[in-house]
C-alpha cells in the first residue's frame, strides 16, 4: 500500500448550491476559483460545469468544480494555502450548500 500523501494524482470535487446570489456573482466566483490555478503551486488544473442531467437527483447543486493536484499532500497545502484561504472567505457567504470529495482517479482494465 503506498504512503498517504505519495499516491500521485488526486481530484478535488466541489458541489455548490448557491443561495440567492446573480449569476454575475457566480460568474465572477468561478473566474476568481479558476485563478487560484495560477496562485497556488499544487493545483494542477481547474474545471467547471453546470448540471445537465435530466433524473433530476441534485438536490439543488447547480455547479461542480474539478480542480487536479499531484498528491494529497498538495491538496493539504491548497487548503491552507493564503490565496484558497481568502478565496474561501469569499465563496462561503455564497452557498447554501457544498458538498467536496477527494479520489484518485482508477481506470478500469478489462
Amino acid at each position: 500500500m503506498e504512503e498517504r500523501g505519495k499516491i500521485g494524482e488526486v481530484k478535488h470535487i466541489l458541489l455548490a448550491k448557491f443561495k440567492g446570489v446573480s449569476e454575475q456573482q457566480i460568474e465572477e466566483c468561478i473566474k476568481q476559483y479558476a485563478n487560484l490555478v495560477n496562485l497556488i503551486p499544487s493545483m494542477k488544473s481547474f474545471k467547471w460545469g453546470k448540471d445537465v442531467s435530466i433524473e433530476n437527483l441534485h438536490q439543488g447543486f447547480t455547479h461542480v468544480f474539478e480542480s487536479t493536484f499531484e498528491s494529497t499532500q498538495g491538496i493539504a497545502e491548497y487548503l491552507d494555502h493564503p490565496d484558497h484561504v481568502q478565496y474561501g472567505l469569499v465563496l462561503r457567504p455564497l452557498l447554501e450548500n457544498v458538498i467536496t470529495v477527494d479520489y484518485q482517479p482508477t481506470t478500469v482494465q478489462l
